[in-house]
């Protein structure tokens, strides 16, 4: 992993990349090469990819939420060709994230089209890493009944949040959140708690995304030019999130309120992991 880097540089570095930089900013602010600083994001991704596999699974969770939080690679949708789109590779891309409301842990996420294949892939991750029949609360996507359904029958106490939205104006009112008109609660299977319905805090979970990880800042040049880019970002983003950063109303990281771990992890769990992996 970029082995020539000094450890101390190596944390120096992804320390900038979970806190908001970009990858030119990194560079200014580190000394590093452009390219040095996206292969060691790369490799680092790919070890905290390997981690959360390893340790999301088996868990207790009992209120799970899920969304979805739109970005794009390379270019937009409008721009690609026919080939581009039937990739799968390039343009508009959606990040599925599932969180428990009580924890905070973020025990499973994916990134592809917002399509029925992937929300049916998104709901059989979740059912290999959560081990107890528990409540899911989702948006309107039309995608998820079908995949809830097809992976947990009657398993599960699952609900809808549909929100109607007042038309959003021109000019500055457009980069402003549109003002709900309407939102409606729809119980689909079991027998979920209504006040439990919501997807509150995993839309919360959007924003600490696009806070802290510089490709889903919109109307920047910030966006990911390769999709592995985009992945390794992003597991190295749920590493940090779940392991080492300190929830401020948990006081203690998701992973160690959800009994994942009894302690804080640091980068050098991530950065030794392939020689603890070799140990064992």
């Amino acid at each position: 992993m970029a082995h020539y880097l000094p450890i101390e540089k190596k944390i120096l570095i992804l320390n900038s990349l979970v806190e908001g930089n970009s990858i030119c900013s990194t560079v200014r602010m580190t000394g590093v090469h452009k390219l040095t600083i996206l292969r060691l994001l790369c490799e680092a991704g790919e070890r905290a990819q390997e981690i959360l596999d390893r340790e999301m699974v088996n868990l207790e969770c009992k209120y799970i939420q899920v969304d979805e939080i739109w970005n794009f690679v390379f270019k937009k949708q409008k721009q690609c060709t026919e080939e581009e789109k039937r990739s799968g590779e390039v343009g508009d891309l959606y990040t599925f994230v599932a969180m428990d409301s009580q924890t905070k842990i973020v025990p499973s996420f994916l990134i592809g089209k917002r399509s029925q294949h992937f929300a049916l892939q998104m709901m059989k991750d979740l059912q290999y890493r959560i081990k107890n029949r528990f409540q899911l609360s989702t948006d309107s996507f039309k995608g998820y009944p079908g995949a809830v359904d097809e992976v947990f029958g009657d398993d599960i106490d699952f609900g809808m949040v549909h929100k109607e939205f007042k038309e959003s104006g021109k000019g500055e009112k457009r980069y402003s959140p549109a003002q709900i008109v309407r939102m409606i609660i729809k119980p689909i299977t079991g027998q979920p708690e209504r006040k439990h319905i919501s997807t509150s805090h995993i839309e919360r979970q959007n924003l600490t995304m696009r806070m802290q990880m510089r490709r889903f800042t919109r109307l920047t040049n910030g966006f990911s030019k390769k999709l592995e880019n985009l992945k390794a970002a992003t597991a190295l983003h749920f590493y940090h999130y779940n392991f080492m950063r300190i929830h401020s109303s948990l006081r203690v990281t998701p992973a160690m309120e959800a009994k994942v771990t009894k302690r804080l992890w640091g980068w050098e769990d991530l950065l030794n992991y392939g020689q603890i992996k070799q140990a064992a």
